[in-house]
């Protein structure tokens, strides 16, 4: 291992904490000690190896946040390759798009989902599915038959697939060095600490999961405690039973908190910080909920291309309605979009960041990478931000099309490429449109060929993609609006 390989980071306090719960499971109590992480990443890296899994190898996973998975994430980093997580919602042709597109050579998953997913690594070409209990069982490995591949700094660490500033999901390449410097400086303004009990709800197959709650749990010494999904009684007493100090959610999730009514059948003391990402949250719900729960509430922003974070709110003393200051270590532009020219404090325009935590590049995509990641080493957001005077940072609106319903991202382009599959659908534009719990929902403007229904292109979608990219809404228009090239203007849709 090097200084700066993730696993190693997770498992500097293996030796002295060693019969510490690592990670527990909220619903059944299943611990993981940081001795069993330990060892565990080994078993593992020792299966993979004798596999002949090394150095540009990519091991997928596809599955809800388990114990298990902490096991398989690392054990693949320490064999020398690469993880690449799925969204456990994703179909078996959703899934096996990633696999393809990502290169992995062996999938596991859970048990509850093995049918999917092989019917996915037939239709990728995986070579081999296992359930966790294989990868990572108590059986030791067959010795390899030669040792792993030392691990550099620069080595892809995961590859998780993110739709950048716009287009179809791509595969965001992630060193060991940049996700280990963005765990660093989230913590230098978080200060996770070693009697922390984190709620892990936010998905392993995304950087805020995964970086943020499970590797800077594990590197502070604290207790991850995973939750599969999101569901709110569950989660209420996850945070009651396990006595739960933080955790990081959606605003959906903070407008449950803010308003519910069974949230007050919970003890909730024991929390003392709830942080939010994945979409701007309004200042009224932000205070809403702080002051029912007794706990600080904080914003932060981040994207997938930059291991999880770029700025975030000091949780002590949070500017309500921001995303909070740069993280340090990080440097930041606000641009304007046409002309490429700085603007002023309080002017809004484009953010650009640069700082170690950013990507390598889009896996397979030059093009997409150059236009995300500039040569001068800024990453173009794609976000429409402002600065306030001290240096607060609120994000007003996004010049990209992403639509962003509740934690997740959905693409327009994979909705509209569906939709032109059916057989009465002659063109498509899919938009989002504001929803006061989820943030956005996606609709769908469609020009037909022959006669069809909403309802029926409704369900045509539904059964094809994963629910949180499920159409709300039909409407038929006799056109759609485009430019003099042909380009789609769903800005003139919404």
């Amino acid at each position: 291992m090097t200084a700066n390989s993730v696993h190693h980071l997770v498992l500097r306090h293996a030796d002295r904490l060693a019969g510490k719960a690592a990670l527990l499971d909220a619903a059944t109590g299943a611990t993981i000690t940081y001795r069993e992480l330990a060892d565990g990443v080994a078993r593992v890296a020792a299966a993979l190896t004798a596999r002949g899994f090394g150095r540009g190898d990519v091991l997928a996973g596809y599955s809800p946040n388990l114990p298990a998975y902490a096991l398989a994430v690392y054990g693949a980093m320490a064999a020398g390759g690469t993880f690449t997580g799925a969204d456990p919602s994703l179909t078996a042709a959703e899934l096996a798009t990633q696999l393809a597109d990502s290169g992995a050579r062996l999938l596991v998953t859970a048990p509850t989902l093995l049918e999917r997913a092989k019917d996915a690594a037939g239709r990728a070409g995986v070579g081999e599915v296992l359930c966790f209990d294989e990868l990572t069982g108590d059986a030791p490995a067959p010795p390899p038959a030669s040792p792993p591949d030392p691990v550099l700094d620069g080595d892809v660490a995961v590859l998780p697939y993110s739709s950048g500033t716009t287009g179809l999901p791509k595969g965001v390449e992630l060193t060991h060095a940049a996700l280990v410097a963005n765990v660093g400086q989230a913590q230098a303004v978080l200060g996770f600490a070693e009697d922390d009990v984190i709620l892990a709800v936010a998905p392993f197959c995304h950087v805020i999961g995964l970086n943020l709650l499970l590797a800077g749990g594990l590197a502070a010494g604290a207790t991850v405690v995973t939750l599969p999904r999101f569901d709110l009684e569950a989660f209420l007493r996850a945070i009651q039973d396990r006595r739960v100090t933080l955790t990081v959610v959606v605003p959906p999730v903070v407008h449950a908190l803010a308003g519910h009514p069974l949230v007050d059948r919970f003890d909730l003391s024991s929390l003392r910080a709830l942080g939010v990402g994945a979409a701007p949250l309004d200042a009224a719900t932000e205070q809403r909920c702080a002051e029912r729960l007794g706990c600080t509430v904080s914003q932060g922003l981040g994207m997938t291309e930059t291991g999880a974070l770029i700025a975030v709110s000091d949780p002590a003393a949070p500017r309500r309605g921001s995303v909070g200051r740069p993280l340090p270590g990080t440097e930041t532009r606000i641009v304007d979009p046409a002309t490429g020219a700085d603007l002023g404090l309080g002017r809004t325009g484009e953010l650009w960041v640069r700082g170690p935590q950013l990507m390598r590049g889009y896996r397979g995509r030059p093009a997409e990478t150059a236009a995300t990641l500039d040569p001068d080493g800024w990453l173009h957001t794609g976000d429409l931000c402002h600065f306030d005077e001290d240096g607060h940072l609120y994000v007003v609106d996004r010049l990209k099309e992403l639509i962003k319903h509740g934690g997740h991202q959905v693409p327009p382009v994979e909705l509209e490429q569906l939709l032109r599959m059916h057989p009465a659908v002659a063109d498509a534009a899919v938009v989002g449109r504001p929803d006061p719990v989820a943030g956005e929902v996606p609709v769908a403007h469609v020009v037909l060929r022959s006669p069809a229904t909403a309802e029926e292109l409704l369900g045509y979608v539904a059964e094809r993609v994963a629910p949180f990219k499920r159409l709300a809404a039909v409407t038929f228009a006799a056109d759609l609006p485009r430019s003099a090239t042909g380009k789609l203007m769903r800005r003139a849709l919404r």
